[in-house]
C-alpha cells in the first residue's frame, strides 16, 4: 500500500488536473462520483490531492448511520489493530454551494469550525438538507454519485454494523468482545479512487440542488442529539478515542 508523501512539485502539477469523474473501487463493488470542480474548486482540488497521492487507497468506511451518511477517508486498516489514520493535507475552506440531498458526497468536518474539512467525506443517504445546509456554516457538497451508483452505497448502507462501523460477517457477539478483532475481510475497503474522466463538462446536464438555507447571518442551527449507539466492541472503544467521527449532528 502507497500512504507515503509524493514530493511537493508532483502534488502541484497533479492538483492543476480538471478531474471530474471517479471510481470508487471498493470491497462491495465499483461506483462513480461526478464532481463539481467548476464550482467547488478548492473542495475538488483538496480530495484529488488524496486521490494522486494515494491516500485514499485501502481506506475503509469507518461510519455509516442508517438513513443519514455514510463516511470514509479517515482510517485505513495494515493487518492489525489500531487502524492507521490518513495523513492530512491539512483544512480547506468551506464552500457551501450545494445542497446535502441523497447521493451527494460532502466534506466532514468538526464541530464549531466551519474550514475544518480535511480528508474526510460523506455519502449523504437521504435528504440531509434541512439540517446538513445550515449547521457549522453548511456541509460542502463537492460531487454526486451518478448512474445505479446509489444501489452500491445502499448495499453498504444496510450491512451490519458494530458500533457505528460498517463490517461484513461480522457478528455482534464479536462486537462486544474485546479480545476480539475484525480483519481485512470484515472491513468495507475502498480499493481505490480513480479517475474515469477529466474533461471539464462532465457536471454540463446535472443539476444539483442549490443550498438556499444558508444565510450569511444564520448561526449554526444544528442543535439536535448526535446518533451515536452504543457498543462494548473494543473496535468502536477505538475509533471513539482516535476521534473517528468528525461531527456531523442528526437531527
Amino acid at each position: 500500500m502507497i500512504k507515503h508523501l509524493f514530493s511537493a512539485a508532483l502534488l502541484v502539477a497533479s492538483s492543476s488536473a480538471m478531474a471530474t469523474i471517479v471510481e470508487f473501487q471498493t470491497s462491495q463493488g465499483s461506483f462513480q462520483v461526478n464532481l463539481f470542480d467548476q464550482t467547488t474548486p478548492k473542495t475538488v482540488e483538496n480530495f484529488m490531492k488524496y486521490v494522486n497521492a494515494d491516500r485514499y487507497q485501502d481506506v475503509i468506511f469507518h461510519r455509516l448511520e442508517p438513513n443519514f451518511v455514510l463516511q470514509g477517508g479517515g482510517f485505513f486498516y495494515e493487518g492489525s489493530i489500531p487502524l492507521s489514520q490518513v495523513e492530512s493535507f491539512g483544512n480547506v475552506d468551506n464552500e457551501p454551494v450545494y445542497s446535502n440531498v441523497r447521493g451527494t458526497i460532502a466534506m466532514a468536518k468538526m464541530e464549531g469550525n466551519a474550514n475544518s474539512a480535511s480528508s474526510q467525506w460523506f455519502f449523504n443517504l437521504k435528504d440531509n438538507s434541512a439540517n446538513l445546509d445550515v449547521q457549522n456554516g453548511g456541509f460542502t457538497v463537492f460531487g454526486q454519485v451518478i448512474g445505479d451508483g446509489m444501489d452500491i452505497v445502499d448495499k453498504i448502507a444496510k450491512l451490519e454494523r458494530c458500533g457505528s462501523i460498517p463490517l461484513v460477517d461480522y457478528s455482534q457477539e464479536k462486537c462486544a468482545d474485546v479480545q476480539v478483532n475484525p480483519d481485512e475481510s470484515n472491513f468495507i475497503t475502498i480499493n481505490a479512487v480513480t479517475v474515469i474522466d477529466d474533461s471539464e463538462n462532465t457536471a454540463e446536464n446535472l443539476e444539483p440542488k442549490k443550498n438556499t438555507l444558508l444565510k450569511p447571518t444564520n448561526p449554526d442551527s444544528g442543535n439536535g442529539n448526535s446518533n451515536s449507539d452504543s457498543s462494548s466492541g473494543s473496535l468502536f472503544s477505538l475509533l471513539m478515542l482516535l476521534g473517528a467521527g468528525l461531527f456531523i449532528r442528526r437531527r
